[in-house]
């Protein structure tokens, strides 16, 4: 039996879906200094804390000789993410660096889009811009991105 996953939660080897929200959880709940203004706050927040606990993960991952240390595990404990999706990932992260420099509000459109999930809705209340920039902007990311990551 399969695990079907949400095209839109990148993959990283030895994390569960489960496991990327629970450490996310932790981290919002470990800042104590954080006053949540309202629910696009907290998204934008926990698309962040995301995008770090998945960078984390991937730069791990990378940085371990392939194939070491594999175990075996059931179908419920395996994980969601590739070894191919762990690459991709670390690539996104530094062209989103490369584009933050260029366009920091680029670069945020991908991440709560990317890593939040957000809507074109909900990424435009978190950003308060209007509906149309954010569909412009993210298709202008998008594009950008591609090209970085072909290098």
């Amino acid at each position: 039996m399969e695990k079907r996953v949400s095209s839109s939660v990148p993959q990283v080897p030895g994390l569960t879906t489960t496991a990327l929200v629970h450490e996310t959880y932790l981290k919002l709940i470990a800042v104590d200094r954080i006053r949540w203004e309202d629910r696009a706050h907290f998204m934008a927040l926990a698309a962040t804390t995301m995008r770090h606990v998945l960078m984390n993960y991937a730069r791990r991952n990378r940085a371990a000789k392939r194939g070491s240390g594999r175990r075996r595990l059931s179908l419920d404990q395996a994980p969601i993410f590739t070894d191919t999706g762990a690459d991709q990932l670390v690539a996104l992260d530094d062209a989103l660096h490369r584009l933050a420099e260029l366009n920091e509000r680029l670069s945020r459109t991908v991440e709560l889009r990317y890593f939040g999930g957000l809507s074109i809705e909900e990424t435009a209340a978190v950003l308060e811009i209007s509906t149309p920039t954010v569909k412009r902007e993210w298709s202008m990311a998008k594009v950008w991105l591609r090209q970085q990551m072909k290098r």
